[in-house]
């Protein structure tokens, strides 16, 4: 029998989803044939998304352990040229280190300090909708698992005014509240899942 987390119930779900989050991306990673494809963000071809998916659970384990982010910066090691061997040694690491985590632990983030919920919640949003982009680029299947966008829906939805402004997204995309959930999560981060890749 698995032993309770030490994050409590609601932290309980969220790694529970922590772990889906990462089976999703993961089997799109596995998927990649064109690492120069392009992506929803122009920014980005397939590389820089997938590098920049697995340089944020580098940072997981360093700040979970009370690091602050210059700290945790000169632990990082630069990545190797097999980006799937590299998301699944990172995205193990970030996974126990979730698992590890004490519910009192100040997480130090560049723009705050947070609760270790908060930041776990920031995370799976984060991998979640970059699931989808990478889904897009490589032609996989874009539908997420339900649960899931219920509940980075969650997140992002009461920032909908300031996802804009963080400079993280694009601008939201216009969409009718009948839409599916997944479109008007999407919408919300600026990607349009109407039109055709």
């Amino acid at each position: 029998m698995t032993s309770p987390s030490p994050l409590g119930h609601e932290a309980t779900t969220w790694l529970r989803l922590q772990k889906r989050a990462h089976q999703e991306f993961g089997a799109r990673v596995a998927l990649v044939r064109d690492w120069t494809a392009p992506t929803p963000d122009d920014d980005w071809d397939t590389a820089d998304l997938v590098r920049h998916v697995i340089e944020e659970q580098q940072w997981v384990p360093w700040l979970l352990s009370g690091l602050s982010t210059k700290q945790a910066q000169s632990r990082l090691h630069k990545l190797g040229e097999n980006l799937a061997e590299e998301w699944h040694r990172y995205s193990l690491a970030a996974t126990t280190a979730w698992h590890d985590a004490s519910p009192e632990q100040p997480v130090n983030l560049s723009y705050d300090t947070v609760e270790v919920i908060d930041y776990l919640k920031e995370q799976v949003a984060d991998v979640t909708i970059h699931t989808w982009d990478l889904a897009r680029a490589v032609g996989a299947e874009e539908a997420l698992d339900e649960e899931l966008i219920a509940a980075v829906w969650t997140v992002f939805e009461p920032q909908r005014e300031t996802l804009e402004a963080s400079g993280l997204f694009a601008s939201p995309i216009p969409v009718g509240e009948d839409a599916p959930l997944q479109s008007r999560l999407l919408a919300l981060t600026g990607r349009d899942d109407r039109v055709s890749a």
